[in-house]
């Protein structure tokens, strides 16, 4: 992540190093002159042990579009990147970074001040300010945080978030995390929509009934076949959330297939996976799988049901 002045915005993309924090993070290069602008080079998580157990999220509210923070299309490193028109309905999965001390208390894209102990991230298309809900899809983690900065502009990481968003998320000794990002959004008369559904702070997302199936199950029994796989997680919670927006999303163009999740036993503990399925012919299985790709299901696999 590249915090930034107004006045210096184009400068401090070009000098400074590097967008997205680790637990080891990697000197800038070569003749960078931070003496104007941060203390130190490298940056690095708080001094003590800082509990970020009680720390609230994020609350979204709604605000007017502004300019601040969202021109587009903007350049960094020679690459171009385009601001949305509008956060409605997104969500994508990849990797998670953080930012901390070097930046605490410097501004953000859109002129707010970066702090390190408040649930916030940078974002490189999102229109800032804005809100998004993060979750870590190793251990189920979740949190709420206001998007009001740009980047990571470092390898293929899709978020950076303050060290206390990531301490919160349990990956702040790691630097990096693979997490799922949804945008929320927020009408003016105060409705909220998670990736494009109806939400509400407590968590309860309006849902259609869906079938939840072990591997015990009678679903499991229907001639094999094979499944497009949309994720795999050691909590349920995540799977089932992932499950509901598959059916929110696909609704009636799943045809006669349902979405599953199948709980497995293996030598590395019991998982959950979300499934589509089941498909007689690889070649329905592979039309649902970019079917589900067009839908913001990137990751998906499609394998048999004894996988």
């Amino acid at each position: 992540m590249i915090p930034h002045s107004a006045g210096l915005w184009l400068l401090g993309l070009a000098a400074l190093a590097l967008a997205g924090c680790a637990s080891a993070p990697t000197p800038a290069p070569a003749g960078t002159d931070h003496s104007s602008r941060y203390t130190i080079t490298q940056d690095r998580a708080p001094t003590g042990n800082f509990d970020a157990s009680g720390l609230s999220d994020a609350v979204p509210v709604y605000q007017a579009p502004v300019r601040a923070g969202n021109k587009s299309p903007y350049t960094v490193w020679g690459k171009h990147y385009t601001v949305m028109d509008s956060n409605d309905g997104y969500v994508a999965r990849g990797t998670a970074s953080w930012y901390g001390e070097k930046f605490h208390g410097h501004k953000t894209s859109n002129g707010e001040t970066f702090d390190m102990y408040q649930m916030s991230a940078a974002h490189k298309s999102l229109r800032i300010p804005g809100y998004a809900k993060v979750t870590n899809l190793d251990n189920g983690q979740s949190v709420i945080v206001r998007v009001n900065d740009r980047g990571p502009f470092h390898g293929d990481r899709l978020i950076d978030l303050s060290y206390a968003a990531a301490k919160k998320l349990g990956y702040q000794s790691r630097g990096t995390a693979r997490v799922e990002v949804a945008s929320i959004t927020v009408k003016p008369d105060g409705s909220m929509f998670l990736a494009g559904q109806p939400f509400a702070l407590d968590g309860q997302q309006v849902k259609r009934p869906v079938q939840t199936q072990t591997a015990n199950s009678a679903f499991d029994g229907q001639g094999g076949g094979l499944f497009v796989q949309l994720g795999s997680f050691s909590s349920r919670d995540p799977a089932e959330k992932l499950q509901t927006r598959a059916v929110d999303r696909l609704g009636s163009s799943l045809g006669s297939n349902s979405v599953r999740v199948r709980a497995v036993d293996t030598a590395s503990g019991r998982f959950h996976r979300v499934q589509v399925g089941p498909f007689q012919d690889e070649g329905s299985a592979r039309k649902t799988q970019r079917l589900l790709e067009t839908e913001g299901f990137a990751q998906s696999i499609v394998l048999t049901d004894s996988d």
